[in-house]
């Protein structure tokens, strides 16, 4: 059965969409593209939210012609002036009595990572883990079921203006 992955780009100037087919062992291929002008924004600023929508489901509907098939979900480039970024780093002791490391350690280990110190007009949007550091070996992608005694996370912190 085909997976498939949908992508936007809001632009000011115009909205992009993007429809790839991915199959287990292969690289993704491209099934249908739509661009659409984009209206509704400023300087990366929703200011009129139907028009928005509208430009945004012209693209969508271009690229679901292309491809023969109906998106339910899709991954959203934003940008602007309202979005900020930041590194964060968090440590925590693991948990477990036989030194392995569960999901709930890498939660812990997250949360501690992204209590960073943000102005009150600013919200975080999304925590990205760079890499997490078992008992100062890095470079780890997913340290579950590894063993040690002290966890760290490095993240990358996007916030964006509320």
């Amino acid at each position: 059965m085909a997976n498939y992955i949908a992508g936007l780009d809001i632009g000011t100037t115009k909205i992009g969409a993007i429809i790839a087919e991915v199959e287990d062992d292969s690289a993704p291929s491209i099934v249908g593209v739509g661009t659409s002008p984009s209206e509704g924004l400023r300087r990366g600023v929703v200011v009129n939210l139907d028009k928005t929508v509208r430009s945004i489901r012209a693209a969508v509907e271009e690229a679901e012609q292309m491809a023969g098939v109906e998106v339910k979900e899709a991954y959203a480039g934003i940008a602007g002036d309202h979005i900020r970024s930041i590194n964060g780093r968090g440590v925590v002791a693991v948990a477990s009595p036989d030194n392995e490391i569960a999901q709930a350690d890498v939660r812990r280990v997250i949360d501690a990572a992204k209590a960073v110190a943000l102005p009150i007009d600013r919200e975080i949007l999304h925590i990205l883990p760079q890499e997490f550091i078992v008992d100062e070996q890095h470079g780890i992608k997913d340290p579950v079921g590894m063993c040690g005694v002290r966890l760290e996370a490095e993240v990358h912190i996007v916030t964006g203006a509320i």
